[in-house]
């Protein structure tokens, strides 16, 4: 996996129209701000407890995973050619594990967003509650 730095992964964003080759794994530690308005595919890979727990970033998908083989089947049709895919959960643990498996399946970049939820809250955000039009199955 490799850390990229604010800057660059805004370089990369903006090349989210351009194919890009698959395989590729970004870890990186943007802001909230930077999350809300990046052209990613932002999804929240924690459980449905934890999404109503803490919140959930506004344009979060959720989708929990759980497998892969289930997490794709429910990606699959939110997924636009040459979009990023960034994962977040509560402290960036699962992400880095499903990142490294996803990125191998995936014909996108994917982009682990290091320290998840905890590290975003510590920096003074205030999650939205989920929503079920986001993927929430107990709201």
């Amino acid at each position: 996996m490799r850390q990229i730095s604010p800057l660059v992964l805004a370089f990369l964003l903006a090349l989210a129209p351009l194919p890009l080759a698959a395989q590729q794994l970004f870890s990186a530690a943007p802001s909230a701000e930077e999350l809300e308005n990046a052209p990613v595919l932002l999804v929240d890979i924690r459980q449905p407890h934890e999404w109503v727990q803490t919140g959930v970033l506004p344009n979060a998908l959720l989708i929990p995973f759980n497998d892969p083989a289930s997490f794709l089947q429910a990606l699959a049709p939110h997924l636009r050619p040459g979009q990023p895919v960034a994962l977040i959960c509560r402290s960036g643990n699962r992400t880095s594990r499903a990142g490294q498996i996803l990125a191998q399946q995936l014909p996108v970049p994917v982009i682990d967003v290091q320290g998840g939820m905890l590290r975003l809250m510590a920096q003074g955000y205030n999650p939205e509650p989920p929503t079920r039009e986001a993927g929430c199955t107990i709201c």
